[in-house]
């Protein structure tokens, strides 16, 4: 991703935003440690430019992408580490909710082994997502009326760049392609294909 973007003012900016986004999740799965992208704004021009940031520096040790030239803003570094500390927060209070079980437990209600589960987790079958110091959390919610992970999953996991917390994101959130239901609420009316459709509308950088 060693290359920059720059786009004129009428340029469809969001789904170019949102294409270098899935880009970098990508990478980062690939490479397995955090990538990000710096994004420039011409208040003159009106025209933005997007450019890929390597991982180049290691600030109270969590990664922070600086230029090769400058030094990281104490101010910036110090919003940056309480906003990675609120999003630490947020994600062990998500992972620790009732409706969350260990794969264990997940793999129990399902009849099967814990080994089962992982494989399907990797194969996107079923969502996992993973709370670090507590391991991969599987929704129980996940699961229709008849005990059985949703159908759609697989493809909302290829979609969404094969990021279960982006799928999950996606389905505890309300959409207006789905009439201001969440993705999970449409799921559970048996409404894939519009589902399936809102997914694929917001990987393209539609925005409702």
């Amino acid at each position: 991703m060693a290359f920059t973007t720059k786009l004129p003012a009428q340029a469809n900016f969001k789904k170019v935003l949102l294409e270098r986004y899935q880009e970098a999740v990508a990478r980062s799965h690939k490479l397995g440690h955090r990538v990000s992208f710096r994004v420039e704004v011409d208040p003159a021009a009106g025209a933005q430019t997007i450019t890929p940031v390597e991982e180049q520096a290691t600030v109270a040790d969590d990664r922070f992408p600086v230029e090769d030239t400058g030094t990281p803003d104490t101010e910036l570094v110090a919003a940056l580490a309480e906003a990675r500390k609120r999003g630490r927060k947020r994600v062990a209070e998500i992972v620790a909710g009732e409706d969350m079980l260990s794969a264990d437990a997940f793999a129990k209600l399902l009849g099967t082994s814990r080994v089962t589960v992982n494989a399907k987790r990797q194969s996107g079958q079923v969502l996992g997502i993973n709370g670090a110091t507590r391991g991969f959390r599987f929704p129980i919610w996940q699961l229709d009326k008849d005990g059985r992970p949703f159908r759609a999953l697989p493809a909302l996991h290829a979609m969404l760049g094969n990021s279960a917390w982006a799928v999950y994101r996606f389905l505890v959130s309300r959409h207006g392609a789905l009439n201001g239901r969440t993705g999970l609420r449409a799921l559970q009316l048996g409404k894939d294909d519009l589902v399936l459709a809102a997914a694929e509308g917001l990987a393209r950088g539609d925005f409702d």
